[in-house]
């Protein structure tokens, strides 16, 4: 079921800013691929024609099949039923399609435990929502009467849905959130959570190790600010690591028409090496790079999973964008030959040939898991109680290999990162040299409250929409 939600107009600075939003601080680490645009698929590793797991998931012990359990102890549980929500923005008049790879990541992982037995014997029954980027609040308000729980969702408007989601204690799962007061939200488990007040060091740390010229480092800048946010944040744990920003003072106009040339010249001249981009790949920014290019200007560049994406491997003409390097949390499609994970997800969507994929699919997917692994445990006794029981014992998080450690009770961030670098058509992992593998760091970094956005209580979740009848973990 996709809900029909019509569409409310504001500002076309306001839109495009989540847009950029949805795209850049998603956990650090998504993708909007679709499915005729995935890094992976001339690789060989489409799972079209692949086995569906079946006992397992990855390495993860499959949460799906047959069993006995009954009783409607829930809205949305019955008998022989579970109805949860979840969805995207794919309906978003500017960016048609917006993280609709999550939407039919939900689709094909509910179908797939369906085949096997749903969960404990319950078939899991979907309501897939269009929130098109505006309309969140519309969407909750609906999921509030219908739906057990929401599961693997990304709203970019998601801070207009948490007051009502929280009053009618909507427990959720969600595949990630955007606004301050979702990623530090009551009754929301993350699968890679994004906290307001972590931040891993992982990333810095491995591309200095990578990179030791790194240490000083300058932006492409750009002028969103949900960029410039990631900015700060990147700046932040880069200091953590000992390094420092050259300050060059470059800004490129999201609309483009800049002298190239002259933004370069200006690098040159401050005598940096190293560049971070933190926003998408857009023609804008690859007009900067040919006037690098053009200027005999080649620092390191290196970039968030944004950059993992076939529109950069097909800008790669005479070598524009030769040996990016994109920082992940997630497995690249290139490693299903290495990831059991990612070869059994790219299965379940190849199921469906019209499905989306991406790295925030994978995240759905990863979310689904998490969810159902949780209502497995709940049997019989399915309540939204029983998951926020559940889901907050849950320290230690994959997704069955999807993805970097994390911990979802805890609402900690991952500690692990990886390194991939775009060479002639392919994405390849640099680093750690092992292709798979992840660099951990030992600890996160405690980010300066004045950045937070949002005011924490001891146990850090937002104040924003608490109120005194939250389902709390029980002892």
């Amino acid at each position: 079921m996709r809900a029909g939600m019509g569409q409310k107009r504001r500002g076309k600075g306001f839109r495009l800013s989540v847009v950029a939003a949805a795209l850049v601080l998603v956990a650090g680490a998504c993708s909007s691929d679709r499915s005729d645009d995935d890094p992976g698929g001339d690789d060989g590793t489409s799972g079209a024609s692949a086995d569906l797991p079946t006992d397992t998931f990855g390495d993860l012990e499959s949460p799906c099949g047959e069993g006995d359990a009954s009783g409607a102890t829930e809205q949305g549980v019955t008998d022989d039923s579970i109805a949860i929500g979840y969805g995207d923005d794919s309906g978003y008049v500017n960016a048609p399609g917006l993280n609709e790879e999550m939407g039919d990541a939900m689709d094909a992982m509910i179908a797939w435990c369906n085949s096997v037995g749903g969960i404990n014997g319950r078939e899991i029954v979907g309501h897939r929502y269009d929130a098109a980027l505006d309309n969140a609040a519309q969407v909750i308000v609906e999921a509030c009467g219908q739906d057990f729980m929401m599961v693997g969702q990304g709203f970019a408007g998601d801070e207009d849905m948490e007051a009502d989601r929280i009053d009618c204690q909507l427990v959720t799962v969600p595949g990630f959130t955007l606004s301050s007061s979702a990623n530090n939200a009551p009754m929301s488990y993350q699968p890679l959570p994004f906290p307001v007040d972590q931040l891993s060091v992982a990333r810095a740390e491995l591309t200095l190790e990578t990179f030791p010229e790194a240490a000083s480092f300058d932006f492409i800048g750009h002028d969103s600010p949900f960029t410039q946010l990631a900015e700060g944040r990147t700046e932040a744990v880069m200091a953590a690591a000992g390094a420092e920003v050259a300050g060059c003072g470059v800004v490129l106009k999201s609309a483009g028409g800049d002298n190239y040339r002259a933004l370069v010249q200006r690098y040159q001249e401050c005598g940096t090496t190293v560049l971070f981009d933190q926003g998408t790949p857009t023609p804008a920014t690859f007009s900067f790079l040919d006037a690098m290019r053009v200027e005999g200007y080649e620092p390191t560049l290196l970039t968030d999973a944004t950059w993992y994406a076939d529109v950069v491997k097909s800008a790669n003409i005479d070598g524009l964008t030769e040996g990016v390097n994109v920082t992940m949390q997630f497995q690249p499609f290139e490693n299903a030959d290495a990831v059991p994970a990612v070869a059994d997800y790219l299965a379940v969507m190849g199921a469906n040939e019209d499905a989306a994929t991406g790295l925030l699919g994978m995240q759905s997917t990863s979310a689904f898991l998490l969810w159902a692994t949780a209502a497995k445990a709940c049997g019989s006794e399915l309540t939204r109680q029983c998951m926020v029981n559940e889901l907050s014992q849950v320290t230690s998080w994959t997704g069955g290999g999807l993805h970097a450690e994390a911990n979802p009770g805890g609402n900690e961030p991952p500690k692990c990162s990886l390194l991939m670098t775009l060479k002639g058509g392919t994405y390849e992992q640099i680093a750690p040299a092992t292709k798979g593998e992840f660099y951990c760091a030992d600890s996160s970094l405690e980010t300066p409250e004045s950045s937070w956005g949002v005011e924490l209580n001891e146990d850090r979740i937002a104040t924003t929409y608490l109120t005194d009848d939250v389902i709390v973990p029980e002892a």
